[in-house]
């Protein structure tokens, strides 16, 4: 009796992540899933990618936490509209979360979203939330082995951040076998190795993030 509900459960989630992947598109706006364990750096990542790109787009970001808003109240700090979303203990966002939020938006005045979804590398990557892509955010600290113990994320992962490579030296972080497997799981993923705190790899994060924007636009213009 579990699988059927299971089914049924994604399945209404897959239609509601449709309907609001086309109230997206409708608007022209390239939605990023950022997806990644606790303490992995993907709050940090997301202030770099707004001081870096806030000029040349226009962004907001949704936060997807268990409780508090304090990724929310570091992102307001960065003067872009942002809307928390508390789950209260669920282990991560929905399309149903997203639809009932983004009407609080302009969406016409929007180029990017980004929502940061709850800090977990399992659940989130089973749930669409009408995304154009998802990132995925590993820190070096975690451990190489990750990408096998958790191949989902990584499989539908546009990109992999492999972060806080400034303090590589003082693990036994192996980046060899890491790219390796990621790679492996998912031969078309872009890797970008990054340091939030140094600001290695985060003009190469941008970049890459900046031209799926263009590229999403331009096809929508074409239509």
């Amino acid at each position: 009796m579990e699988v059927p509900v299971m089914e049924n459960i994604l399945g209404s989630n897959d239609k509601q992540a449709l309907q609001n992947k086309e109230i997206f598109d409708r608007n022209g706006i390239f939605v990023l899933n950022l997806i990644g364990s606790p303490g992995s750096g993907k709050t940090s990542l997301l202030e770099k990618t707004i001081v870096s790109l806030k000029n040349s787009l226009k962004m907001a970001v949704i936060e997807g936490d268990l409780f508090t808003n304090k990724d929310a109240d570091r992102i307001a700090g960065c003067n872009v509209p942002v809307i928390q979303i508390n789950t209260s203990g669920g282990c991560h966002l929905d399309a149903m979360m997203i639809k009932n939020v983004i009407g609080k938006l302009n969406l016409a005045q929007l180029d990017l979203i980004i929502i940061e979804n709850v800090g977990n590398l399992v659940c989130p990557a089973e749930f669409n939330i009408g995304e154009d892509n998802k990132a995925v955010v590993l820190s070096i600290t975690e451990g190489d082995d990750k990408p096998l113990k958790y191949p989902l994320i990584f499989k539908e992962a546009a990109t992999a951040v492999l972060n806080k490579i400034d303090i590589l030296s003082f693990t036994n972080f192996d980046m060899k076998a890491a790219r390796h497997d990621i790679t492996c799981l998912n031969p078309a993923v872009n890797i970008i190795e990054t340091s939030c705190r140094t600001d290695i790899g985060i003009d190469k994060w941008t970049e890459w993030l900046k031209n799926a924007v263009q590229i999403k636009q331009k096809r929508i213009n074409e239509r």
